[in-house]
């Protein structure tokens, strides 16, 4: 049979509940159209098929007996059309992964790295999410995440990734390039702030000035990122995590200002739902991270 000589599929979807429900009503409701669409399709494919599908009787309907025959005939053909569409759909998601992190982490840490992982797993399609919301893995389509924060996390499979630390960094050329030459002089530099973190205050007191307290003027910056580049701008000297500054350190675009650490009591913690946690790709993403985060290790022991 030419293909061509089909009636539209639009038409014999509304066709197929209008006779499952045999009320024109219920069709529409079905699949949110009007009565009288529902009534124009049937219309039509009754023309274009020379024959009537449905006796009108006031305002019921029911099927003729050519119209129960199709009817069983167009509904086992949509389902196996469905079935198809349905299993071409699972493998495209099979090889779709979906990773969520915190957006400085995400942009500063895995972003620099990420080649590795899709030049190594070219069969992975990845997205990653960066977001400072926590996933909610029973309502959004994710299948791994990495969070920063004190853990466990509950009914998922979880593994520690990194401790952080912070330290100040600084444009090799702020202030000319005349740099702070001890911990108290920073007290009168002009410092940048993030506005969700007290960072300030811990790291002077590991320095041995407890009296220092955090800035109380200046820009606030809500994201890592505007605060690095500010950095890099020469605008101040910033207070940041380790893995944010690590490839601006790296780079030379960043100096850091001393070998004084301020502890976090936050870490990074990869986390998945038990479930998705042997399939392949998400395993394949794990092995890749574990590596990177050993060869990252291993630089900064060699390299504080």
């Amino acid at each position: 049979m030419n293909l061509r000589q089909l009636p539209a599929l639009n038409a014999l979807r509304v066709f197929e509940a209008a006779a499952r429900h045999e009320s024109f009503s219920r069709a529409a409701d079905e699949l949110f159209v009007t009565h009288g669409a529902v009534s124009h399709q049937i219309r039509a494919l009754e023309d274009e098929l020379g024959t009537p599908l449905f006796l009108r009787e006031g305002k019921r309907v029911r099927l003729t007996d050519v119209g129960c025959r199709y009817a069983k005939d167009v509904r086992a053909a949509l389902i196996s059309l469905a079935d198809a569409t349905r299993e071409v759909r699972e493998g495209q998601r099979a090889r779709r992964l979906v990773v969520s992190s915190v957006s400085s982490f995400s942009a500063r840490w895995i972003t620099p790295r990420i080649g590795r992982f899709i030049e190594r797993y070219p069969q992975i399609d990845l997205e990653l999410l960066s977001t400072n919301v926590l996933t909610d893995f029973t309502r959004d389509d994710v299948d791994v995440g990495i969070r920063f924060g004190t853990g466990p996390y509950s009914d998922l499979h979880v593994e520690a990734l990194l401790d952080e630390v912070s330290f100040p960094v600084c444009a090799p050329t702020f202030n000319g390039g005349a740099l702070p030459k001890t911990p108290a002089e920073l007290a009168a530099c002009p410092r940048l702030l993030r506005s969700d973190d007290q960072m300030w205050r811990p790291w002077f007191q590991a320095a041995g000035l407890a009296g220092v307290p955090e800035p109380r003027r200046g820009v606030l910056y809500q994201d890592s990122s505007n605060l690095l580049q500010a950095t890099i701008d020469g605008q101040g000297i910033a207070m940041v995590r380790r893995s944010i500054a690590s490839h601006e350190l790296t780079t030379g675009r960043l100096v850091r200002l001393f070998e004084i650490d301020a502890p976090s009591a936050s870490s990074y913690w990869f986390v998945c739902p038990p479930p998705l946690l042997a399939s392949a790709r998400v395993q394949a993403f794990r092995a890749w991270l574990m590596e990177e985060v050993a060869s990252y290790r291993a630089q900064i022991t060699a390299r504080p």
